[in-house]
C-alpha cells in the first residue's frame, strides 16, 4: 500500500522522461496525418462536432479553434495514459491546474476590462431581492473564484480513480484469479476509456460555457 500511488510517481530516475509522453502525439511523421485513414477521419468528424458545437454557445471562431485544440491535447494525453509504462499528466494537479487557471484568468482579464458592466451584473441574479444583494455578490464571487480549482481537481481526480483501481486489483490477484477475472480487467478499460473521453469533454464544455458569460 506504501507504492500504491507510485504510478502517479513523475520523477523515476535522474533523466526522466515521463513528461515527455505529452508531446508522444507531435513525434508521428507528418504522412501520418496526410493519409485519409479511419483514424483522421474519425479524429476530423469529432472535431467538427465539437466545433460546431462550441460556436453555438460562444459565437466565436477564434475561442472554437482553443476549445477544440484544448480537447484534443486532453484527450490524448488521457488516452496515452491506458497504456502501458506510458506516464498520465492530466492525473496530476501540476498539469491539468494551469490549463484551468489560464483559462480563467484570460477570461477574468478581458471580462473586466473590456465588459466591466456585464461582469458586475452576473454577481447579482435578475429578480435578488434588495437584502439579498451583498450576500449574493459575495456567492458569486466565490463561485467564480473556485472555477478554476473544481475543473482541475475534477480532471485529475478522475484519472487517478480509475488507475487505481486498477493497481489494486493488478497488486491484489493472483495469476489464477488474473485470468478469472479478465472480463472485469477488460470492463475497467473500457469504463476507463469512456472516462477519458467524458472528462476531456466536461473539462471543455465547461470552459466555453464560463466564457460564454463573459
Amino acid at each position: 500500500m506504501n507504492n500504491l500511488f507510485s504510478v502517479f510517481d513523475p520523477s523515476t530516475g535522474i533523466f526522466s522522461l515521463n513528461w515527455a509522453s505529452t508531446l508522444l502525439f507531435l513525434m508521428m511523421p507528418m504522412s501520418y496525418w496526410n493519409i485519409n485513414n479511419k483514424l483522421l477521419f474519425i479524429m476530423n468528424l469529432m472535431m467538427m462536432s465539437i466545433s460546431l458545437e462550441i460556436k453555438m454557445l460562444t459565437k466565436s471562431q477564434k475561442m472554437s479553434m482553443i476549445m477544440v485544440s484544448m480537447f484534443m491535447f486532453i484527450l490524448i494525453n488521457n488516452v496515452m495514459g491506458l497504456f502501458p509504462y506510458v506516464f498520465t499528466p492530466t492525473s496530476h494537479l501540476v498539469c491539468s491546474l494551469p490549463m484551468a487557471l489560464t483559462m480563467w484568468m484570460s477570461m477574468m482579464i478581458f471580462g473586466w476590462t473590456k465588459k466591466t458592466n456585464d461582469m458586475l451584473c452576473h454577481l447579482v441574479p435578475t429578480g435578488t431581492p434588495s437584502m439579498l444583494i451583498p450576500f449574493m455578490v459575495i456567492i458569486e464571487s466565490i463561485s467564480n473564484i473556485i472555477r478554476p480549482g473544481s475543473l482541475a481537481v475534477r480532471l485529475s481526480a478522475n484519472m487517478i480513480a480509475g488507475h487505481l483501481l486498477m493497481t489494486l486489483l493488478g497488486n491484489n490477484t493472483s495469476g489464477m484469479l488474473m485470468w478469472m477475472f479478465m472480463w472485469l480487467f477488460l470492463g475497467l478499460m473500457m469504463f476507463e476509456m469512456a472516462v477519458a473521453f467524458i472528462q476531456s469533454y466536461v473539462f471543455m464544455t465547461l470552459t466555453s460555457l464560463y466564457s460564454s458569460e463573459i
